[in-house]
């Protein structure tokens, strides 16, 4: 089961990296030829950072979906650092789940929650694998000593 959850997430990941990059695409697009100043910020600046911000998001997504490509393709647990990554991305998504309500809506909070779903799953999934130093709960009981 976890394959499945793994490659769909990378999937998922994929899909809203493109979904990233476009929507900043846009904006971009927008505040260039509104050529309106933001507090005195230089338009240019604007359009720059909007264009800025959204390729390095979406390289970020792209990089998680291809972490969760790999761990469902070798069907192994991503190292310590793709670990990181994948809960980083999760964080965030977590985060923004809660700002979307405000701002977009219940059907954004709806999506974020289960990407969120999605890669807390996986990271479930491919969790720690037990030591081979025999750490079994029931190898390590300890018997009661033998009554004198």
């Amino acid at each position: 089961m976890r394959r499945p959850v793994a490659i769909v997430t990378a999937l998922v990941l994929f899909g809203e990296a493109v979904g990233i990059v476009l929507i900043n695409a846009v904006l971009a697009t927008v505040a260039e030829n509104q050529n309106m100043s933001l507090a005195g910020l230089d338009p240019d600046a604007m359009s720059t950072g909007t264009w800025v911000m959204g390729g390095v998001s979406g390289l970020l997504l792209l990089l998680c979906g291809l972490l969760a490509l790999i761990a469902g393709i070798r069907d192994r647990a991503p190292g310590r650092a793709g670990r990181i990554v994948l809960i980083g991305c999760a964080v965030v998504h977590g985060v923004l789940g809660a700002v979307t309500v405000g701002l977009v809506g219940w059907w954004a909070f709806a999506f974020m929650m289960a990407v969120l779903a999605l890669l807390v799953l996986t990271l479930l999934a491919y969790g720690p694998e037990p030591r081979a130093g025999g750490t079994d709960d029931t190898a390590s009981e300890k018997t009661a000593p033998a009554p004198a």
